[in-house]
């Protein structure tokens, strides 16, 4: 269910008088660019998993529409992830209905497992730091690209060239996966130990992971869904799911470091809060209007 973020571009937030201008990332109605196909997913996700019955197009398109979706990119979207082997449709009469299939709602629910989890594990740390020390050469570009993408998404960072550390030692069985899979795995080096005397920690996890960027994310995220007050039945479907669309991204930009790594006033636990806050405030009305509109489309 979750994929990557997209690129966002930056811009600056207004400060009291003194203090310098923090980044900011610009959403302006960045849900009505994202793609229709990362959409669907999101929609398909929240309202078509949990009810295990196929659905018209009709209310896809419907939906997506109201995320500001054309009809043509919503039909291209369900096209594209049948071919993808996601879904399957089936035509009664002149319309066309579609179902998950065995391998899109597993995709889906180890999505929505993660995405409805994310923020809520506070684990305790014991000072651990697993390190990963695996180059490759400057020559094999889409190799060092897959490598990265791959480890970045499992929560590591880079301080340097070639190694690789995360505070949770458990995912070495990941990494491993993942160096073996790329045929790195001869050459490939594990640790888990304390941090030592040279440097400082704070030091290794700034160059490891921009936290900075992560922050701007967090508060952009935070601006945009606290004041959110949605009236009627589709007003709070379009929030709902664009508040679920916006915090799908986090688990694969957020390395969840511990609380002892984090600066003071972490943003991302303010964030975790609201969504999970806004999620069980906005859900019945949004399955609510889901289940209206199927009823309606029933009927016709």
């Amino acid at each position: 269910m979750a994929e990557p973020a997209t690129p966002v571009t930056l811009g600056h937030r207004a400060k009291p008088s003194g203090a310098e201008p923090r980044p900011k990332v610009s959403r302006r109605r960045e849900v009505s660019h994202a793609s229709a196909r990362s959409l669907l997913m999101t929609v398909l996700g929240e309202y078509v998993l949990p009810r295990d019955r196929p659905v018209w197009t009709s209310i896809l398109v419907e939906v997506l529409g109201m995320l500001d979706i054309e009809e043509k990119s919503a039909r291209q979207s369900l096209a594209r992830s049948s071919a993808e082997g996601w879904l399957v449709s089936d035509r009664v009469g002149r319309r066309v209905r579609w179902s998950l299939t065995p391998p899109g709602r597993r995709l889906l629910t180890e999505g929505a497992d993660r995405i409805y989890q994310f923020g809520r594990d506070a684990r305790g740390w014991q000072g651990r730091w697993l390190m990963l020390i695996v180059s490759v050469p400057e020559a094999k570009r889409d190799l060092r690209h897959r490598l990265r993408t791959r480890l970045t998404w499992a929560g590591f960072g880079s301080p340097v060239a070639g190694v690789w550390v995360s505070p949770d030692p458990r995912r070495e069985a990941e990494a491993q996966q993942i160096v073996a899979e790329l045929g790195l795995d001869a050459q490939a080096m594990s640790f888990t130990a304390a941090y030592g005397e040279v440097g400082d920690q704070e030091s290794m996890v700034a160059r490891s992971w921009d936290l900075s960027d992560l922050t701007d994310r967090y508060e952009d995220f935070i601006d945009r869904f606290t004041g959110l007050r949605p009236a009627g039945g589709q007003a709070v479907l379009r929030a709902q799911t664009e508040l679920v669309h916006e915090w799908r991204r986090f688990p694969f930009l957020d390395p969840q470091l511990p609380g002892e790594l984090l600066p003071s006033g972490w943003s991302g636990t303010k964030a975790a809060e609201l969504f999970h806050r806004k999620h069980v405030e906005w859900r019945p009305a949004a399955q609510d209007y889901w289940d209206e509109l199927t009823a309606n489309e029933e009927r016709a």
